[in-house]
């Protein structure tokens, strides 16, 4: 990715993730995202979908458009898990997009997703 496009993941646009069902369905679903050096990063939990999706098969991709929608980047790659770092990350994505601190939820175990771009497509960027 370029340094430009990379700049594009430390704004506030939300980001749509897609997974793959046992069955070879997607499933997408709105995540904040940021940059982890030349990757993409989301967080979520276990629990949801997400995680059990990517432990299965890692195939993933991330859309992140800006209000306009002329600018847009997609990043499709293998997915790597990692509780290390998570509740800080998640803490930092709440400040960036909510602009306060995260709330911890009792028994709840975050997971940092980081996806290694495989395939990029931009327009605007």
């Amino acid at each position: 990715m370029t340094e430009s496009q990379l700049a594009f993941f430390d704004e506030t646009h939300f980001g749509v993730v897609t997974t793959l069902r046992a069955d070879g369905s997607p499933q997408s679903t709105v995540v904040w995202v940021e940059r982890d050096g030349d990757s993409v990063s989301f967080n979520t939990a276990y629990g949801r979908v997400k995680p059990g999706n990517l432990e299965r098969d890692p195939r993933v991709s991330v859309l992140v458009a800006a209000p306009d929608f002329y600018h847009w980047i997609a990043v499709s790659g293998p997915a790597e898990l990692t509780t290390d770092g998570a509740e800080e990350q998640i803490d930092r994505l709440s400040r960036k997009y909510d602009g306060k601190p995260w709330t911890y939820v009792e028994g709840q175990r975050r997971v940092r997703v980081r996806v290694t771009p495989e395939h990029v497509t931009a327009y605007g960027l």
